[in-house]
């Protein structure tokens, strides 16, 4: 049986059995809420109601929850597990709320599949997008639902790093590259003045000054970047993302940033060392979530 046959039978089934909150909307988990969010308005104490984000608080199952029988992600997550798509990852929620919920009311929800894609090429791998629809109800009143979409996917193979294009190693740059061996970021300074890239000559052209250097903190903010697409590059799996960072330190320096597809100007990043092997480590950002 094919994927899309069975998702039609996962669909036909339409809304699993309501499942009703282990317990009632209480003052409690309210005031555990809010102090976590930092929420101070006092709404919800002096009316005895919920923040109505808290609507998929009620019904969570706890840390030895199984899913029923009739859950459609649950059936989905098995489809996709027996197809190869083995790995999953959240992609967006899309809540609605229609009221307030109030203290001792109790709640209960029930799930639908609403849509699948696929397969579908993503920065991830080959996956499949799946949606479903959870509907909170008090009683037969519909107080809130959520669309929310997973991809499940088969892990792209990482890039061989046969045919990683090398720098060149030269007198004046050859202690950042042992510094990136060591997993430190080294920065050229002549008497104080930092530059990066490094070079044979101090700023103040004096001869008799001596170049040293100091070890950056590896956190900067994206500068300037590309996402390049095309052409190939040895060792590269596209697109991927180059950046130019400005350290705190002051100077900028380019590198990949990995485990990403886009940035932004202004994103926080840190650095972070890629062996390629015995002899050449690459300095590459990783962004700060």
């Amino acid at each position: 049986m094919t994927i899309e046959e069975q998702v039609e039978q996962v669909a036909a089934r339409g809304e699993s059995s309501p499942r009703l909150a282990r317990d009632p909307v209480n003052p409690a988990m309210v005031n555990n809420w809010l102090e976590a969010i930092g929420d101070n308005n006092p709404r919800y104490v002096e009316r005895g109601e919920a923040p109505p984000a808290m609507a998929q608080v009620w019904t969570m199952g706890g840390l030895h929850y199984e899913r029923a029988e009739d859950d459609p992600l649950g059936a989905m997550m098995l489809i996709m597990d027996e197809a190869g798509f083995t790995s999953v990852v959240a992609t967006n929620s899309e809540q609605n709320y229609y009221r307030y919920l109030k203290n001792g009311e109790h709640v209960s929800a029930t799930t639908k599949l609403e849509d699948v894609v696929g397969p579908k090429r993503t920065a991830l791998g080959e996956g499949w997008f799946i949606t479903t629809k959870t509907t909170w109800r008090v009683g037969d009143e519909v107080v809130a639902d959520m669309l929310f979409r997973v991809l499940k996917f088969k892990p792209a193979p990482k890039p061989s790093t046969a045919g990683t294009l090398r720098p060149v190693i030269s007198k004046d740059t050859e202690f950042f590259w042992e510094g990136t061996k060591a997993g430190e970021l080294r920065i050229q300074s002549w008497d104080g003045t930092l530059r990066h890239p490094p070079g044979p000559m101090p700023p103040d052209l004096d001869t008799d000054t001596k170049p040293g250097y100091v070890v950056a903190s590896g956190r900067g903010k994206v500068y300037s970047y590309i996402v390049h697409h095309r052409p190939a590059v040895p060792g590269k799996q596209l697109p991927f993302v180059i950046a130019l960072v400005e350290l705190e330190e002051g100077v900028r320096m380019l590198g990949e940033v990995v485990d990403v597809t886009s940035v932004h100007i202004g994103q926080e990043v840190r650095a972070a060392f890629v062996e390629i092997d015995e002899d050449l480590t690459l300095p590459v950002w990783q962004v700060v979530s």
